[in-house]
């Protein structure tokens, strides 16, 4: 109706004559007045307008209508035939989930909400992607679950679905689950994943092999062998599917097409190279379980630094992915001491290798969501404190390089109290309703030798919170013990 509207205000009215079409209508109605008539003849020119005007109006009317009905046709001829069009992308439930997954040796599932933003913005790029892979050799299947719907619940709880949209590799009839890390445009899908549906590993056959896919910058996981077959083989290429979405993988059986070449290695052997502390490290447990433990913990810093540069980031991702408690030192990175301090720390960070703690360094400058975290301040700095996977915080502030290795073990040792962060303690606290904080609570509720009425308030202004100090207030209260009230 809108666009109906404005059409017709850009309609043009029938113009009165002009030129010579008003001279000959002067002349007719000159003529006319001779005979009598010219009242007649006025009369019938001002009623020929106004019925040319109403003939020209409602003609555009007519126009305008069929033209608004074609379109309307048009539409819903176009969204049905969107609706008609099929998708490539499979949908799944609890019904056919299972089904789907054992028919396709390599299926892409994607768990998604309705409602979800980011997946609706996925959704158009998802279905170009699933359509470019439906003509790959193999074709590459992409299928998506409403994990919304109350009968896919198990679906999710079982895949570990922690937010939308969560994409996960399944293979070998789902008994490889993978999390999918590659881009979110379809451009982006298709070249990923063709990259994971092709072999896990690459063979070095020459120079040039070796030099197309080292990168000194990248992890680079080579294994040797004598033959390509083998129980040795076999466990390696079953960790590279496993891995290969994480790291690149080669293999070879002349030790001379190693990156940076070494002939005086003997197969089977695998070797990582890394652009940090020893540059490479070999290995020679080739039972699958170990091998895969030796390449995650391989592959990691001996201490993650954490900056504002890019090619730090995957590091310190997988950092705070491990399931090891967590020392975080942060500093400024332009002070005098950052050298000596760096090497310290490396040093005890080696004394601990493998013993379920890993360690990290981060500047200033890129730590400030840290700080806001940790409830931390940069006056503080340099400082050190360890996370523990069940939430406990231990803290050591304004460190000298020569206190790191001390403190350290005195927590291996279980000798540091832990850190709870506070607000400070009150310099006065004489009212009748006392004011906790964490710092305080153990000396004031649980020391005091006093009955306590522990109450949380979300705000001093709560009607309940004031009810409860009127109360306190009262005669009978302050004959009583006191009353304790730690705010939130």
């Amino acid at each position: 109706i809108q666009k109906f509207g404005v059409f017709l205000k850009n309609v043009k009215r029938p113009r009165p004559p002009s030129g010579r079409g008003l001279a000959a209508t002067i002349k007719i109605a000159g003529g006319l007045r001779h005979r009598g008539m010219i009242h007649c003849g006025s009369a019938a020119i001002g009623k020929w307008g106004r019925m040319a005007s109403r003939t020209r109006v409602w003609m555009w009317l007519a126009f305008a209508s069929t033209a608004l009905l074609l379109a309307s046709c048009r539409a819903e001829e176009a969204a049905a035939a969107a609706e008609e069009e099929p998708s490539f992308v499979l949908t799944l439930d609890s019904a056919n989930f299972s089904d789907a997954i054992a028919k396709h040796p390599f299926i892409v599932v994607e768990f998604y909400a309705p409602w979800c933003g980011h997946c609706k913005k996925l959704a158009p790029e998802y279905e170009k992607a699933a359509a470019t892979l439906s003509k790959h050799d193999p074709p590459v299947v992409l299928a998506k679950v409403d994990v919304n719907d109350e009968a896919n619940k198990e679906l999710a709880s079982k895949y570990e679905v922690k937010g939308y949209p969560t994409l996960k590799i399944l293979k070998n009839e789902g008994k490889i689950v993978q999390e999918y890390k590659g881009p979110r445009d379809a451009e982006g899908i298709v070249e990923y994943l063709k990259k994971q549906v092709g072999p896990p590993s690459t063979e070095l056959k020459s120079s040039d092999d070796e030099s197309a896919h080292f990168d000194e910058k990248k992890v680079y996981i080579v294994g040797l062998f004598s033959e390509f077959s083998g129980e040795e083989f076999e466990n390696y290429m079953t960790v590279a599917d496993i891995l290969r979405s994480d790291y690149e993988f080669g293999h070879t059986l002349d030790a001379k097409f190693l990156p940076r070449g070494d002939a005086s290695v003997k197969p089977p052997l695998v070797r990582l190279f890394k652009p940090f502390d020893e540059l490479f490290v070999d290995f020679k447990d080739f039972h699958a379980d170990a091998l895969q433990k030796f390449i995650v913990e391989a592959s990691m810093p001996l201490v993650t630094m954490f900056t504002n540069d890019p090619a730090n980031h995957p590091y310190v991702i997988k950092f705070f992915e491990s399931d090891n408690a967590k020392a975080l030192l942060f500093m400024n990175f332009s002070s005098e001491n950052f050298e000596n301090l760096k090497s310290i720390y490396h040093d005890v960070a080696g004394n601990y290798k493998g013993k379920k703690i890993s360690f990290l360094m981060g500047d200033l400058d890129a730590s400030q969501g840290a700080f806001q975290y940790f409830g931390l301040k940069e006056d503080q700095a340099p400082l050190i404190i360890i996370q523990t996977n069940d939430g406990q915080k231990y803290l050591k502030v304004h460190l000298e390089p020569a206190q790191i290795a001390a403190w350290v073990k005195d927590y291996m040792e279980g000798n540091v109290k832990p850190f709870i962060k506070s607000e400070p303690i009150p310099e006065v606290n004489n009212e009748p309703v006392k004011v906790v904080v964490a710092d305080s609570l153990q000396d004031v509720v649980f020391n005091s030798g006093k009955n306590v009425e522990s109450m949380r308030l979300c705000s001093a202004l709560c009607e309940g919170a004031a009810s409860v100090k009127d109360r306190a207030r009262s005669p009978a209260a302050k004959a009583s013990s006191s009353h304790l009230l730690p705010p939130l």
